[in-house]
């Protein structure tokens, strides 16, 4: 019994870090039919920035997840401006903009490597000390992991289904040109959805390297198994990516108990060929015909 708890509450930490690392990229899909390569930067973007606001400018810890969240959000802004609106009417969109935002995750890591310097800093957003829980002792640290990622993703339904701004958003994933002939913005809506996942990105950010502490390319390896993640689930679907990150964390965490860390990763890789497989369109994914 204290093992299954001690995984639980360790996958449960992992899957809620996968499930807020994997909306903002699923939610760009959905809505734009774009993978985001620069979501990995983004996310040590927000680490650092979260980072520099508690050590430097000497803000709690509140305001400096608020002021990563911002910075993170303005550069999802930017990538929408500066690269994606531009290409959005073009031929291959979908491969341009994979391509240059590699280029601008390139820019990101540099940046960051410039002023933070190569090696590596503890996040300074820890909670010591630690709950027991049936004799088995919970760090208080995962319990705010998993609360914070609770908040995320009630904040992110309650944004898509209360809301205006929700509604412009699912309409605009179901079909862009009916939403223009019904008056949505189209471009802003694009915007917001960027802005949204580079928030998301930063509190990512943060919680990983709360765990593992802050790299300039710290944001590679959560922005892959996101990924893995997103096609598990079928790619574009926000509610499929959350139940997927909560799954595969657990799973991962009892790979991690049974056979080892080294092994975890790899055996998941199998598990996503197994289920592209099974169904090509992901677990929660609709198949789409075309006619020809």
């Amino acid at each position: 019994m204290d093992v299954a708890v001690q995984i639980i509450a360790s996958g449960l930490t992992l899957g809620a870090m996968y499930a807020v690392s994997t909306v903002g990229l699923a939610l760009v899909y959905g809505a734009l039919n774009m993978l985001n390569m620069s979501h990995g930067a983004l996310l040590a973007l927000g680490g650092y920035v979260c980072f520099y606001a508690m050590t430097t400018l000497g803000l709690p810890a509140v305001l400096g997840m608020a002021l990563a969240m911002a910075v993170c959000a303005a550069a999802g802004a930017l990538i929408y401006h500066l690269a994606a609106r531009p290409m959005l009417r073009a031929g291959n969109f979908e491969t341009r903009i994979f391509i240059a935002t590699i280029g601008i995750a390139v820019v990101i890591e540099n940046a960051i490597l410039r002023l933070f310097g190569p090696q590596p800093v503890a996040q300074p957003l820890k909670l010591p000390g630690a709950a027991i829980l049936d004799g088995v002792h919970v760090p208080y640290q995962n319990m705010f992991i998993l609360a914070v990622a609770v908040v995320m993703m009630g904040g992110v339904a309650f944004l898509l289904n209360r809301t205006k701004t929700g509604r412009a958003i699912r309409a605009t994933a179901q079909n862009r040109d009916a939403a223009q002939l019904m008056g949505i913005r189209v471009g802003r809506v694009y915007a917001q959805v960027l802005a949204i996942s580079g928030a998301l990105a930063a509190v990512a950010g943060i919680l990983v390297s709360s765990l593992s502490g802050l790299l300039p390319n710290m944001g590679g390896d959560p922005m892959l198994k996101a990924f893995v993640i997103c096609v598990v689930a079928g790619l574009g679907n926000v509610y499929g990516a959350v139940a997927a990150a909560v799954a595969l964390g657990i799973l991962e965490s009892v790979i991690q108990y049974l056979l080892g860390v080294q092994y975890s990763f790899a055996i998941l890789l199998l598990i996503v060929i197994a289920v592209l497989i099974w169904k090509p369109s992901g677990l929660f994914g609709k198949q789409q015909v075309v006619r020809l």
